[in-house]
């Protein structure tokens, strides 16, 4: 019998008998797992299912036929003696030698007698025993002939051990067989069998950690079979490897570690050593354009090619992802991955195509793993970084050979997981990546990577635009930024607000009661109900309302209460339709059709048109009406809109075409403060036009208060809307044919009586 022994390391397993410290077998239980001994039982399990026995879910007891065929062979006879178990080894099992039969007979014998010891009768002896000799010919008899030579059996159990099977196991052991257990729900089921640890030792390693809900030996199989099948994606691998970050001095002279010369990084010749870093905020805000322009300009005289990037990467046009080659729907990752690879061959720089294979298939199977990410988000993003790469390669790579390196410069950080992607793959080729995210306040980098280092800075600088020429900086005075650290504290989160700090505005419209109008006319909109910013965005609300009726048919209060409103608003409508027939003449009605293409603005092309007459204003305004006139398309507030042809052609035209007064105040609009005012009279038969329910509504969403005064209750814009867009409100009687003064001469200038007032108290 060959005795147990301790192991010093998990490899003491694969040692030969005739070389391990102290000859013997080894019989040890694992209830927990760490890297070193996820990565042991794998190899553990590689071994026995090629050269031993694996068990997975115990052994099940033999079958009626099974105990039928050992009686028909071996008969029904047992004696309690070592000499009679031998011979019966020898013609149950022929392919064990006489050693090796006597060696088990011995160890079955010891295992009995002790039963016998412990009280056990005669028959329960034989039941055992019989119970031995089925399973050593069904489930052990392959390796029953390989006991004690000299590359031991593995058996690897994988459960809850019950007290037979591990005397039978043990018996193996002792008769020259590597154990080991896999007990996933701890040491208690197995210590009621053997309490004192005699048949097994207790595997005891530094942090080890229970094992993973859902461990197996079925998930250990299929690790194995991905591998298998990840190293068929990777092909041949490149003869050189990414040394990343790990020859900085220190990490602390980023600026200067990112010039020096890569030849001089290290001398591995099978290593490139790259950089891969990120700058969050900065640390003196007086020089840092001058700090990164210099960056720039240093690096493309050493003559390294350099890409400096401060915008979102741009998205990939039909025509670069239509020139993607892929498969079509595959079910798993591995075939995805395949299907792209032909994307990425390079038959003028084989060393390079290699790296792009490997580095793509790792940020693939990182992006499945650790986002996640299912097979449709995988494919737009294997598609996106093959065009990106296709778009940079050419710069980066161009007559790439070791050890040079080309510079990606990334101001603003990654704006989305697509980036974080990018960079993730671009960061394991031969190039220096270097992301600068100065404005601590607005930029977000979403990449996260092991490989990254990052430097924190606390001081914040907004800069825009990355200076690759000298006449690009713009350098802050001490005192200039001074001023802009003040304007932080004064404008951000505390009610007060600096001039024109917005450029994104969401216009709601406010339900009030009658008397209301009057009051939050007159009131900035951050004083107003519901108010908000968020983010870098304000919501206005505003005023969209039609007053029909006159109270107590009193005209002349009437007409004042008109004046106190006009004292507002230096806009009023008072000739309806505002917009007729001679809309004919507007220079965008033949023309719109360029400026729409499946229901989108195209703004390029609106903007270089040479007839767009918004292009003097500042450009978050313009940005804010074309904002607001695809909201208005979208929403399909007037009726017919992508319904009836040509609605929205003159929904478009008419947007475009807004006459100068209204225009210069959209360009001064403020959106924290008073937004603009429009009045529009309509006291006769005469209706508003289409045309003049699309400006009301266009001015509406951009921000304007509107109040419709229409005393004869008629109908006026809400005829042409798809939906409830104006609050109207029931002031008293209706009343015709009304004369209403001129009330353009009242605009701006305060009414100093207010007879009307009376109209606004509440009724008792």
């Amino acid at each position: 019998m060959i005795e147990h022994k301790k192991i010093n390391q998990l490899d003491d397993f694969f040692c030969p008998l005739n070389q391990r410290r102290e000859k013997g077998v080894y019989f040890y239980r694992i209830n927990g797992c760490n890297p070193e001994i996820r990565s042991f039982i794998r190899k553990y399990y590689d071994t026995a299912r090629q050269h031993g026995v694996v068990l997975e879910g115990g052994i099940a007891n033999p079958t009626n036929q099974n105990l039928a065929y050992y009686q028909e062979q071996m008969g029904a006879e047992f004696r309690m003696n070592g000499d009679f178990m031998e011979r019966s080894l020898k013609k149950w099992l022929p392919r064990m030698n006489s050693e090796q039969c006597q060696a088990v007979a011995n160890s079955v014998y010891q295992t009995l007698d002790v039963l016998r010891q412990n009280g056990k009768p005669e028959s329960v002896l034989k039941n055992v025993y019989i119970k031995f000799m089925c399973w050593l010919y069904y489930k052990f008899e392959r390796i029953v002939s390989l006991l004690g030579t000299d590359n031991l059996p593995k058996i690897l159990y994988e459960g809850t051990v019950t007290n037979h099977e591990l005397l039978l196991i043990s018996v193996l052991a002792h008769a020259g067989c590597d154990v080991v257990l896999l007990q996933y729900q701890g040491d208690s089921e197995y210590l009621k069998y053997d309490a004192g640890s005699k048949f097994s030792e207790k595997l005891e390693f530094p942090n080890m950690k229970p094992f993973p809900d859902g461990y197996s030996l079925k998930t250990v199989r299929q690790e194995m079979q991905d591998e298998l099948s990840r190293k068929r994606l990777y092909g041949t691998l490149p003869d050189v490897q990414n040394c990343t970050n790990a020859w900085l001095a220190s990490g602390e002279k980023l600026f200067d570690d990112i010039k020096t010369n890569p030849q001089t990084r290290g001398d591995n010749q099978k290593l490139f050593y790259n950089l891969f870093c990120r700058i969050e905020g900065v640390e003196q805000k007086q020089n840092y354009p001058n700090l990164l322009y210099q960056l720039y300009d240093d690096l493309k005289t050493s003559g390294r090619p350099v890409i400096a990037v401060d915008t979102a990467l741009p998205e990939p046009s039909p025509a670069e992802t239509n020139a993607v080659m892929r498969g079509n729907q595959p079910a798993k990752i591995d075939n995805l991955i395949m299907d792209f690879l032909p994307n990425l061959k390079n038959p003028a720089n084989l060393q390079l195509e290699r790296l792009a294979v490997k580095s793509f298939v790792d940020v693939m199977l990182e992006a499945e793993h650790k986002y996640g990410m299912n097979l449709n988000q995988l494919s737009t993003c294997a598609i996106y970084l093959i065009c990106w790469f296709r778009k940079y390669q050419p710069v980066l790579f161009h007559g790439w050979k070791l050890p040079n390196l080309g510079c990606f410069l990334y101001l603003g950080g990654c704006r989305n997981e697509k980036e974080a992607l990018f960079l993730k793959f671009l960061a394991r080729l031969p190039v220096d990546i270097f992301i600068l995210t100065p404005d601590l306040t607005n930029q977000k980098c979403y990449l996260e990577d092991d490989l990254l280092y990052a430097v924190h800075y606390d001081e914040s600088l907004d800069i825009a635009k990355f200076p690759t020429d000298i006449s690009e900086i713009r350098l802050g005075t001490t005192a200039y930024h001074a001023e802009r650290e003040l304007d932080t504290i004064l404008y951000q989160d505390s009610g007060i607000y600096r001039n024109q700090q917005y450029s994104k505005a969401s216009a709601v419209t406010l339900q009030t009661t009658l008397e209301e109008i009057s009051l939050y006319w007159k009131e900035e909109v951050n004083m107003r109900p519901n108010f908000m910013v968020s983010h870098d965005a304000v919501m206005i609300p505003v005023i969209f309302a039609k007053v029909s009726g006159v109270k107590d048919s009193d005209i002349p209060a009437y007409q004042n209460w008109a004046r106190e409103l006009m004292a507002e608003s230096p806009f009023i409508i008072q000739r309806v339709p505002y917009i007729g027939n001679h809309n004919m003449m507007n220079p965008f009605r033949n023309i719109t059709t360029e400026f729409l293409m499946n229901g989108k603005l195209q703004r390029d092309r609106i903007k270089n048109h040479e007839k767009y007459k918004y292009g003097f204003l500042r450009n978050e305004i313009q940005e804010h009406m074309l904002d607001k006139l695809q909201l208005l398309l979208d929403q399909r507030i007037i009726k017919g809109t992508f319904e009836n042809q040509g609605v929205e052609f003159l929904i478009v035209s008419v947007a475009l075409n807004l006459d100068i007064p209204l225009i210069r105040e959209i360009q001064k609009f403020d959106f924290t403060k008073k937004n603009p005012k429009l009045l529009y009279v309509m006291t006769g038969e005469n209706m508003p036009s289409q045309e003049d329910a699309i400006i009301m509504a266009f001015l509406n969403l951009i921000g304007f208060d509107i109040v419709f005064l229409v005393p004869t209750g008629y109908q006026c814009v809400e005829r042409y809307y798809q939906k409830t867009m104006l609050e109207e409100h029931q002031a008293g009687e209706y009343l015709y044919n009304i004369k209403m003064p001129n009330l353009q001469k009242y605009a701006g200038k305060p009414v100093k009586t207010n007879p009307f007032s009376n109209l606004f108290k509440k009724r008792s």
